[in-house]
């Protein structure tokens, strides 16, 4: 026991009070208390977005407790004693303490118990093993969790290795949590550690290495953290070669994006691009917008002026013209500045004609009405989008005519 964080906020929900009530009416006072990320951020002053529950009641007996507080119990990874409670729309994790009885670095077996000191053994870092009561009361029962979240050391829990070698995830969880909440001096041991361990990180899932990796580009400067993760030889082995850590460091000084933030550390080719993303298991909208991003045509540069940038906007959205604007400036070449602005603030109008003002006009279905159509379009693009619906219409009244134009 290490003092208190106080009462705060996120304890005194009606949800909250009733769940802690009814899990102590099933287990007795103290039978549960918040864990990792709630109590670590708000030691550290951070914001708390999830609230996770360890306890040492079984999965049936938090079922039952959560039913009785007029919740809903999801049986979300019932082999490892979690059970989702849901009241009035919030869910909680709630995870029976537990220790591992066998591991295979992807997975492990585990056993329920009810001592805290076991369960905080199995977890990754010092600073995730902390524990508050629903009175704010702060457990540390490794004794050192508090001091290391406070002093931003990450400090796995025991012997780095054999905590890697239990769960290969946490190679990519260190440097995560380096970013995040770690200083500039790195514990040597951790560091030997995924080291070593590196090609570990090649027998996991893509999903979750990925996701790891999109969380830990998330951070505010995740600079340093992945600079280590090159040197380790981690980075190689989740990513294609390409990459660009200069351009990456620029990117992170000017963009919060971890999209474009990973664009950089891949090549910027877009068939490249498609190669080096097909295994990480990215979605469908992330692969395409890190292809377009990297996509030389239509081309954008400094010099543009405001109508050829409004012509690029046109043709391939906001969105992409300002990730390949982004992209550009952090190359540390010209001023971007206006460009940008536009890339944001201009909205593409619509063409004020459609397949059925062309077909009005006398003109037949079929590939005709089509052909006009770009014809016209062409010209409104060239005139800066500025003829209005009675303009156009009267271009192609004359292109069906057959004027000379």
């Amino acid at each position: 026991m290490t003092g208190s964080l106080g009462l705060q906020p996120w304890m005194l929900t009606p949800e909250v009070t009733r769940l802690f009530d009814a899990l102590d009416a099933e287990g007795g006072a103290d039978c549960a208390r918040f864990v990792g990320g709630c109590v670590r951020n708000t030691l550290l002053g951070q914001g708390v977005d999830d609230l996770d529950i360890a306890t040492r009641l079984t999965p049936d007996r938090v079922s039952r407790a959560v039913e009785a507080a007029g919740g809903r119990a999801i049986p979300t990874g019932i082999e490892h004693g979690t059970v989702t409670a849901v009241l009035n729309s919030r869910p909680f994790e709630i995870t029976t303490l537990r220790r591992d009885v066998s591991t295979d670095g992807r997975r492990a077996v585990v056993a329920f118990t009810e001592d805290w000191d076991l369960d905080a053994r199995r977890r990754d870092f010092t600073l995730n093993t902390l524990y508050a009561g629903r009175d704010g009361t702060l457990h540390d029962p490794t004794g050192r969790g508090r001091a290391d979240a406070l002093a931003g050391r990450i400090i796995f829990v025991g012997d780095p290795a054999e905590r890697i070698r239990e769960d290969a995830l946490r190679i990519m969880r260190f440097f995560r949590f380096q970013a995040w909440y770690g200083r500039e001096e790195v514990d040597p041991p951790a560091l030997e550690a995924c080291r070593d361990l590196a090609e570990l990180v090649t027998t996991l899932p893509a999903e979750r290495t990925t996701k790891e990796l999109l969380k830990l580009l998330c951070a505010r400067d995740p600079r340093l953290a992945v600079g280590l993760m090159a040197d380790c030889g981690v980075l190689a082995r989740l990513l294609a070669p390409g990459g660009d850590l200069v351009l990456f460091g620029r990117m992170v000084e000017l963009e919060p994006d971890p999209v474009l933030r990973l664009a950089c550390l891949l090549p910027r080719i877009p068939d490249a691009m498609a190669a080096a993303i097909e295994d990480l298991r990215l979605s469908n909208e992330m692969r395409g917008r890190l292809i377009t991003a990297v996509d030389p045509d239509p081309a954008v540069a400094a010099t543009m002026a405001p109508d050829e940038a409004r012509r690029v906007i046109y043709r391939i959205g906001n969105g992409p013209f300002c990730d390949r604007v982004k992209l550009a400036q952090a190359s540390g070449q010209g001023d971007w500045t206006d460009l940008l602005a536009l890339g944001h603030d201009w909205t593409a109008p619509v063409l004020p004609l459609t397949g059925a003002d062309v077909m009005g006009s006398g003109v037949p279905r079929g590939p005709e009405v089509g052909r006009l159509l770009r014809e016209v379009e062409t010209w409104w693009i060239a005139e800066d989008f500025r003829p209005v619906r009675t303009e156009v219409l009267t271009r192609l009244e004359a292109l069906v005519r057959g004027d000379e134009l």
